[in-house]
This record gives structure tokens, sequence and C-alpha cells, in this order.
């Protein structure tokens, strides 16, 4: 097995992240005069292993053309699903000749704040692993599953509250963790998970998930808790925050 592949970088842009209710999608939210994913590939920059970047944009994005990255860029267009995009991107990759070893690495446009000591420990992981590794951070706080409160016992205090679930009980946090980006695969890994997922109809959050369905083992590498995505209103400011305090 080939220990010292080429890196290619992709950056997944062609969704518009409902949940952050802005009327622009959401990678073009601007932080100290930089969209978030200028940002994002300048993260990537960073890193040694990334020498250029592929950015998977939705069909009638006319933004992301317009705008000076710190990398070399190209382009593929995306789907309607996560998955369908990064299914582009690999066969972009593909086609341009990448050998099936190769590394592939995939971060979300919403997370700018990765550290460059993160990118470099979760690529030469990877390069470890016959499948590949992602970054992740330890759950820290207390889980709860949560059960939807039926009519006949439903309190009066629910009708204010901003939700009608209640607590089922308390997960057991230990060996729990929260999946973050980037996260790298074997280039031919990645592409038959990938046509599985298809094929299978499958739901994924992640690219990881689809390893799991297949009971491929994935390595988590510990990331940086600043690594956070930009998902809500509110985290534009914690994420402004971060970027200040390390740009210090």
């Amino acid at each position: 097995m080939n220990t010292k592949p080429c890196v290619h970088a992709m950056i997944v842009a062609a969704g518009r992240g409902s949940r952050f209710g802005a009327s622009i999608a959401k990678q073009y939210t601007m932080l100290q005069g930089q969209t978030l994913l200028q940002h994002s590939v300048a993260r990537l920059a960073s890193s040694g292993y990334i020498n250029e970047c592929l950015l998977v944009i939705a069909a009638d994005d006319s933004i992301a053309q317009g705008l000076d990255f710190a990398l070399p860029i190209h382009y593929a267009v995306g789907g309607a699903e996560r998955w369908q995009s990064v299914q582009a991107g690999v066969e972009a990759i593909m086609k341009a000749g990448a050998d099936d070893s190769d590394l592939v690495l995939i971060h979300d446009a919403a997370r700018s704040a990765v550290l460059s000591h993160d990118i470099d420990q979760v690529i030469e992981a990877a390069m470890l692993e016959p499948y590949g590794a992602i970054l992740a951070a330890p759950v820290a706080d207390t889980l709860k599953q949560s059960q939807p409160i039926t009519p006949d016992t439903q309190s009066k205090s629910a009708t204010t509250s901003s939700s009608n679930d209640y607590i089922a009980h308390t997960v057991d946090r230990n060996g729990m963790w929260q999946a973050q980006t980037p996260q790298v695969y074997r280039l031919d890994q990645l592409y038959q998970v990938l046509t599985h997922v298809g094929e299978q109809q499958l739901a994924i959050t992640d690219e990881a998930s689809a390893f799991e369905h297949m009971n491929l083992p994935i390595r988590l590498v510990t990331g940086s808790r600043q690594n956070i995505k930009l998902t809500y209103p509110d985290d534009a400011l914690l994420l402004e925050a971060i970027l200040t305090a390390q740009n210090k």
C-alpha cells in the first residue's frame, strides 16, 4: 500500500444551509472581510500536503468563481444531497487522473476555523489506514435522549415552550464523538461506498456514515473544539471570535 499518496482537497459548497436562515448561502457569509468559503480554503492552503482545491458548488452558483482564493481552484457541480456532491467531486478527481490509492480530503465550507495542525494530523493518520480517518471531538456535554409528550400527559407549560420534547433518559457519553471535517479517505474506497449509498438509497449525514454501513473501519483523530461549524445565526458570533483569537 502506498503510504505517501497524493492528497486531493475538496470543499463541499453546494448546499444553502437552510438552518442558518439567511437569504444567501451560508458559505458566503462575510467574516472579517472575506466569505466563509475563502477562509476555509485559506485554512487548507496552510497545510503543506495541499496544493490545490476542488470546490463543489451548486449549478446556479454565481458567486464562487468571482472570488479570490488562497489556492488554485477547480470546480465541479454538486447534487441535491451532500453525498451526491461528494460523488461529483470524486468523479472529477478520478477523471483528472488520480491514483486509486490517493487520498481525498473533504472539508465543509462552514468550518473555517480548523487548525493547520489538525489538518496535517488527519492526513497523516489517513496515510496509515486502508480506508481513512476523520477529525472528531470527544463529547463533553451531558447528552439527553428526548421523547415527545403525548396530549393526555402534556403540561400547560409545554404550550409556551420552544419544544414539546421531554427527557427520556441520559445517554452515556463515554465513547461518543462529534464528527468534524476534514475527513480523509482512499479514493477508490470512497468511490465504492458512495456507489453503495446510491444503490441502497441510504440516508447519510457524512461520508464516514457510508463506511459504517459497510462495516469498514475509519480512524478517529482528535480535533480542536475551535473547529466549529456555522449552522445557526448565533454561531457566526462565536466563529468570528475564534477567528479573531487565532489571528492574534
